[in-house]
């Protein structure tokens, strides 16, 4: 599995102090550092949220990014004009389209696709169009599987909350719903991904998915790096991704 790595809750300290005043000299955290030290470590992607209320991330933010790095930049999305026109001027080389509550802490489940086909679709084709490779934030569930997929989506990211918070028999009920939702996707053609909730402990029970290729993880990392540095952050998530849970793997039929 291939890490990326979401830098928001970097913005998210700096926003607490010099929230309009990044012009500063003074404004820290940087970005730019921490999107390196990442890369450096061996993620292989940077994955940021422009949310309509840019709580973390700024639009200067992603465009400095943008430019700098040196792996791939992911930007997850609200699917409104506003996000929609910066992307297109962005380029990122992925899209997430993620559902967006202001009232929210952090993204509370995944996008209704099978609900909002109408309104995706013209959003998916102008990102195509930008040559932007596109991913929905979905639950692990049939309906919006298939809807991706009908959208013409290159890939889902599989929400992970549900079973990030749950425990015993519920947790490996909902690892049994994200195993199913993922070979469902492989067989539609789609690239399978996964994030929210992942943390070191739980990591390894995703080795359970049949073709999961990559894992966004954000908080958990950032949390750990404010006592080992982001690069030894990053370096032991990696290590945590290669070490499988022996009662969880996957087995072929």
């Amino acid at each position: 599995m291939k890490l990326g790595v979401n830098i928001d809750h970097v913005a998210t300290l700096r926003q607490a102090r010099y929230a309009g005043s990044l012009h500063l000299p003074n404004a820290e955290p940087l970005l730019l550092p921490a999107a390196a030290a990442c890369e450096l470590a061996g993620a292989t992607g940077i994955t940021i949220h422009l949310r309509a209320d840019r709580r973390h991330i700024q639009d200067q933010d992603a465009f400095e990014l943008r430019s700098a790095i040196r792996t791939k930049l992911n930007l997850e999305m609200g699917n409104t004009p506003e996000i929609l026109a910066i992307a297109v001027r962005l380029r990122p080389d992925e899209v997430c389209l993620v559902p967006e509550n202001r009232q929210e802490i952090t993204t509370e489940g995944g996008l209704d696709a099978a609900g909002q086909e109408a309104a995706l679709m013209p959003t998916i084709r102008a990102l195509h169009a930008a040559g932007i490779r596109v991913s929905l934030f979905v639950e692990p569930a049939p309906v919006q599987v298939e809807a991706a997929s009908r959208l013409g989506a290159d890939m889902v990211e599989l929400h992970t909350g549900a079973f990030a918070n749950a425990a015993g028999l519920a947790a490996d009920a909902e690892l049994d719903r994200i195993r199913a939702a993922a070979i469902q996707a492989h067989g539609l053609g789609l690239q399978v991904n996964a994030g929210h909730g992942i943390n070191y402990e739980n990591v390894a029970q995703l080795h359970s998915v049949p073709h999961l290729e990559e894992l966004n993880i954000g908080h958990s990392i950032v949390s750990r790096a404010l006592f080992t540095g982001m690069e030894r952050a990053v370096k032991e998530m990696l290590a945590a991704m290669a070490r499988p849970h022996p009662a969880r793997m996957f087995i072929p039929a």
